[in-house]
């Protein structure tokens, strides 16, 4: 497999941490977010991982210069307009060789999920995308159908639905974890990387007449690394 890491992000919700460096160079146990991403990719197949950047940009190109990887490490550098999950991918399609599934995963998500899983349920279904879930209490809420499939997103707090086949009756909620694999052709039919855009409702528009299905997953095996206040809990985590 190959990879994309979401490293481009401004990290907000860490501030201050992120006030002169970059989230992907927050530490747990003294270790980067980046590393850590990029250490359990390469032990878990991924050949070559793309790595968008940003904010201090620099900070991480030099980061991965300085280390030695067991996969290829390629910049995507996204320093002049931050694009967003759709619009990043896009933007490093030609980086990727094409024909292999793509392992997406945000830098500031830490896991136990074995990704040869989901790539087995992903190819033995034949399905564009599969996209790692759990149940979990958040915002918002990607919704599949009986079979698995991805059908709608909710927000909780607005009450908002998106459909991609029409209203349904019968559904189940399930919280996006940041990771997700793709076959090579999802990149072909997203938008052009005009403009920012987020993936997941290019993932609803491609589900109208694309196989898109849920990986379950164990929810105590995911934890994000997105405030100050759980880097104690990351610690205990790894």
């Amino acid at each position: 497999m190959e990879a994309f890491l979401l490293a481009a992000g401004l990290g907000t919700r860490l501030r201050p941490l992120t006030d002169n460096k970059p989230k992907a160079l927050v530490e747990v146990n003294g270790v980067p977010l980046l590393e850590i991403a990029l250490r359990n990719l390469a032990s878990q197949g991924a050949i070559r991982i793309v790595v968008n950047v940003h904010h201090f940009a620099q900070q991480i190109v030099d980061y991965i210069q300085e280390h030695k990887w067991d996969a290829e490490v390629i910049i995507s550098n996204e320093s002049n307009l931050l694009m967003d999950t759709g619009g990043g991918l896009k933007k490093a399609q030609h980086l990727f060789s094409g024909n292999q599934p793509i392992l997406i995963h945000n830098v500031d998500i830490l896991s136990r999920i074995n990704f040869q899983d989901i790539i087995e349920k992903h190819l033995a279904n034949n399905n564009l995308a599969t996209l790692a879930v759990s149940g979990r209490e958040t915002s918002r809420q990607l919704l599949f159908d009986s079979e698995e499939k991805l059908v709608g997103w909710h927000n909780r707090n607005s009450d908002e639905f998106k459909w991609s086949q029409g209203e349904k009756n019968c559904y189940k909620e399930l919280a996006f974890s940041g990771i997700s694999v793709i076959s090579p052709q999802l990149l072909e039919m997203l938008p052009p990387a005009n403009a920012p855009y987020p993936i997941i409702p290019a993932y609803l528009e491609l589900a109208k007449v694309h196989t898109i299905s849920a990986f379950e997953h164990n929810p105590n095996d995911w934890l994000d690394v997105g405030k100050p206040e759980t880097l104690s809990i990351a610690q205990k985590f790894l």
